[in-house]
């Protein structure tokens, strides 16, 4: 889980780097390159490529398309750290679109797990003057339809195969991403073509290692670790992008990620009375 985290900051720091490229550009390069991977693996087991829930793992490829689009978009406007801990806000709305979608409960004291997150949000864009409103609303979307993911991910159950799941995923992302780049279109220079071609590389290792850390150890035990990625991602902030976190941006985010960590705890233990 370390070495996933480190690979999903080290994606996150070339999105920000390349601030430069618009956002549905990155989208594009992100995916293509993962579809080396993706396609590799599925011709290698002879796993067929169309899957069975096909219409879900359409949506799930449109809503997470859109996901990723806002998230780079929020990049350009938030610090990178900040943006992070607000897409890890996606467990909240999955919980929520859960209740009524799959007629799931949520205990009250996950509620009050769930509103310290969101306090965190609160302290973030009430105290914080430095926070650009329109960019946590780009990142706040990306959560949402992040959340949607979980959702029919859940849906599509164990009926596919997850590296399909992914390969459709990217498919629609790189058919999207491209088409919606075209205008916009910035042609990268030098070691920036290494670089968008690296968020593929990063992002696939990142998912390589979280499975393997998920198939080792419990969840209860892995799960929390996954808010490395924010640490990791701040420091890069810090250290390399000259960023500026402030009393308050830190409080914030400090509450956003307890509060999540606390709900995956209290799940974790849920599940095994």
């Amino acid at each position: 889980m370390l070495i996933s985290t480190l690979a999903f900051a080290c994606m996150n720091a070339i999105v920000k780097h390349l601030v430069h490229i618009n956002a549905f550009e990155i989208v594009f390069f992100r995916s293509v390159s993962s579809l080396v991977f993706t396609f590799t693996f599925l011709i290698k087991n002879k796993i067929p490529f169309g899957g069975n829930k096909k219409k879900l793992l359409v949506i799930r490829g449109l809503v997470g398309v859109t996901s990723m689009a806002f998230f780079f978009m929020s990049t350009k406007h938030l610090p990178i750290g900040t943006a992070v801990s607000l897409r890890y806000m996606a467990p909240i709305f999955a919980a929520i679109f859960a209740v009524f979608l799959l007629s799931e409960k949520v205990k009250p004291v996950q509620w009050l797990f769930f509103a310290m997150a969101f306090g965190g949000v609160v302290v973030l864009k009430g105290l914080d003057t430095e926070i650009n409103t329109y960019g946590l609303l780009l990142a706040f979307i990306s959560a949402i339809f992040s959340g949607l993911v979980y959702i029919t991910i859940s849906k599509i159950g164990k009926n596919d195969h997850p590296v399909v799941i992914v390969n459709y995923f990217m498919i629609i992302s790189t058919i999207v991403g491209g088409l919606l780049s075209i205008k916009g279109w910035v042609t990268p220079v030098g070691l920036e073509w290494l670089m968008l071609f690296g968020l593929g590389v990063f992002g696939y290792f990142g998912q390589l290692f979280m499975t393997k850390a998920f198939q080792v150890a419990s969840t209860n035990q892995v799960a929390p670790l996954k808010y490395l990625e924010v640490l990791y991602t701040v420091l890069f902030g810090v250290f390399i992008f000259s960023e500026n976190y402030t009393f308050w941006s830190l409080l914030g985010i400090a509450l956003i990620v307890t509060g999540l960590i606390l709900n995956i705890i209290y799940k974790g233990r849920s599940q095994r009375k």
